[in-house]
């Protein structure tokens, strides 16, 4: 084992150009690396934004800020979620930088570990949904 992961900074979400997905960009350090290595987190706003916000939230109405606010606070939970499945997995092994696609396509067998981690982070999510926009 190389030691634990930390996460030294988290910039995002960015819009990906010609794609409906938001990414956010990781730095993650092992004590073993002598640099830090970047991880590009992606996350699908049809395929894993929209089935999460309808599983934790249902249908939410707002004004367009608050569901602004709402996106944001959700995409950056999926992203964190994603990273920690990436981990046990094992796919941050490697020194090397990283590019995990949305969980569809060959990776949807990993997107059920997903909501049952978003699930259990339910009340967390939504007291911090309620805090910052206001519903």
């Amino acid at each position: 084992m190389e030691g634990k992961l930390t996460i030294s900074d988290v910039s995002g979400p960015f819009r990906e150009p010609r794609e409906p997905i938001f990414s956010y960009d990781y730095s993650i350090q092992r004590p073993t690396w002598a640099t830090p290595h970047g991880v590009r987190v992606k996350v699908s706003i049809p395929d894993e934004l929209d089935v999460v916000r309808e599983q934790l939230l249902g249908a939410v109405t707002g004004s367009a800020g608050q569901q602004l606010v709402i996106g944001k606070i959700l995409s950056r939970a999926i992203a964190d979620g994603k990273l920690r499945i990436a981990e046990d997995e094992g796919m941050l092994a490697e020194r090397r930088d990283v590019m995990l696609d949305p969980f569809t396509g060959p990776l949807a067998h990993l997107f059920p570990k997903l909501q049952h981690l978003l699930a259990q982070q339910q009340a967390s999510v939504r007291d911090e949904i309620k805090k910052r926009a206001g519903l």
